[in-house]
């Protein structure tokens, strides 16, 4: 297994991932967010970052971060904002690989949380989850404006 920072070379190997991601969630996210995420990932200057993991040779699981200021801290936050492995590679270790390698870049920037969302009924992700982080308890609230 091999976990990498994406490069400008990595879209073709990142866009199934993103799309079987978005399959799960059944969302349907537009072409031009899409092209807009990616520059984001590889400008320096925004705060977005994605990784990529390999498994012999091929990209079998994303996971996108997010570092953003607190109220409640100095250090800016990390948000874990998505997490896929391919389903015929789950229970495997890569997903932990994935989480594990944006808490090593949160230690980097010295952000004092690592934290993600995930759906109630995504229990085989939870179970993960469980086992390598806190559940707060908090429920989220959300509207378009």
């Amino acid at each position: 297994m091999d976990i990498r920072p994406i490069t400008e070379h990595d879209f073709e190997a990142w866009l199934p991932l993103w799309k079987g991601y978005q399959t799960f969630y059944n969302v349907e996210i537009p072409e031009h967010v899409t092209a807009k995420t990616w520059n984001r990932f590889l400008n320096p200057d925004e705060p977005m970052h994605a990784a990529l993991a390999f498994h012999e040779g091929r990209a079998v699981g994303m996971v996108h971060w997010i570092f953003h200021r607190s109220c409640w801290t100095e250090g800016d936050y990390c948000y874990l904002q998505d997490l896929f492995v391919d389903p015929e590679l789950r229970g495997t270790g890569h997903g932990r690989a994935l989480i594990e390698h944006v808490y090593a870049q949160a230690r980097e920037k010295q952000s004092p949380r690592v934290y993600w969302l995930t759906h109630e009924s995504n229990h085989t992700a939870m179970q993960l989850y469980d086992r390598i982080a806190d559940r707060p308890g908090f429920v989220q609230y959300r509207k378009a404006p």
